[in-house]
């Protein structure tokens, strides 16, 4: 398991693929508060909607290594975009 203490705010969040997930606000509890501004729906150039303007959170489960300024995922961006949760924990 990858040491989460080294997750640091502003280190870019990657798929294992690679592909830019978004930007880590800070770790808050078992979870990953991804930036605002930096929400997959938006990187995706997907219609946000109501899912714009906010937080949203990966799950730390995801980390599978964290590599000089990149928090790497288990799982390709395209995948851990899926599991993202809004702020109140529901999926986005």
């Amino acid at each position: 398991m990858a040491d989460l203490s080294a997750i640091k705010e502003h280190m870019e969040v990657i798929g294992a693929d690679g592909v830019h997930v978004g930007t880590v606000d800070k770790v808050q509890g078992d979870r990953i508060k991804l930036t605002k501004q930096d929400s997959a729906a938006e990187i995706a150039g997907v219609d946000a909607g109501e899912h714009s303007g906010h937080h949203h959170f990966i799950s730390v489960g995801l980390v599978a290594d964290v590599e000089g300024d990149k928090v790497r995922l288990s799982a390709n961006a395209d995948v851990a975009v899926t599991f993202e949760e809004e702020e109140d924990g529901d999926p986005v």
